[in-house]
């Protein structure tokens, strides 16, 4: 399978979802997506504890609905 042809099939199965059912998945990547980004300001700043770690992605985050 080419990757468009993945494409199509993942476009496909959204479209057989419900909302509800899309709203999930897209919640689930939202939370993937910024615990990748935890990790990296982590590895960044060694030393952060928790609720700096964050802050930091917080302000990331805020950064790029500004852009």
């Amino acid at each position: 399978m080419n990757a468009a042809t993945a494409l199509d099939k993942q476009i496909e199965r959204y479209r057989r979802m419900t909302g509800e059912e899309r709203l999930s998945v897209a919640l689930e990547l939202h939370e993937m997506s910024c615990e990748v980004a935890r990790e990296g300001i982590r590895h960044q700043h060694p030393a952060a504890d928790a609720a700096e770690v964050e802050r930091l992605l917080r302000r990331r985050l805020e950064l790029a609905r500004a852009a």
